[in-house]
């Protein structure tokens, strides 16, 4: 079994991450994730079947729609939909996933962790990259000091 710092360690190494769940709200999950990924180097797809376009970029409908191979995804969804990005990921030969976990709301599935097990794809059920992606802000610091206290973060798959 992965510890949860190689499983983010290898996640966060992928160049090419599609963020499923961008929305229009500005300061959503999904949105700041996008945003944090694209500012610290990663190429970044958004992922909305509902919108063209994303702070000046194209939006893609789902993660086999991207112009290139997407390496990895991070899930802001609902986790019904969560189940529906997994299997596509699975078609696109996509082996990295990270179900989004906040106060705010929960990503995962029972259904769509077992999928991924089942699929060879490393999952991370819960958390969020910018816990771990470098620089690390000073609340998402606070939040993985208190999910290592509380034992909340993402268990080791």
């Amino acid at each position: 079994m992965p510890s949860l710092e190689t499983m983010t360690t290898d996640f966060l190494a992928q160049k090419r991450i599609a963020v499923a769940g961008i929305t229009r709200e500005k300061d959503d999950a999904a949105n700041l994730i996008y945003r944090k990924l694209r500012s610290t180097g990663y190429q970044v797809f958004a992922i909305n079947p509902n919108a063209e376009t994303f702070d000046g970029e194209p939006c893609y409908p789902d993660v086999k729609s991207t112009p290139e191979k997407v390496d990895a995804v991070v899930i802001v969804t609902r986790p019904d939909v969560t189940e529906q990005i997994v299997q596509q990921c699975a078609e696109a030969d996509i082996h990295y996933v990270w179900m989004h976990r906040s106060m705010m709301g929960n990503s995962s599935s029972e259904k769509a962790v077992q999928f991924c097990k089942e699929h060879d794809i490393n999952v991370i059920a819960g958390g969020c990259p910018m816990m771990f992606c470098a620089p690390v802000d000073f609340g998402h610091k606070c939040m993985r000091w208190m999910g290592k206290l509380t034992g909340s973060l993402p268990k080791e798959s």
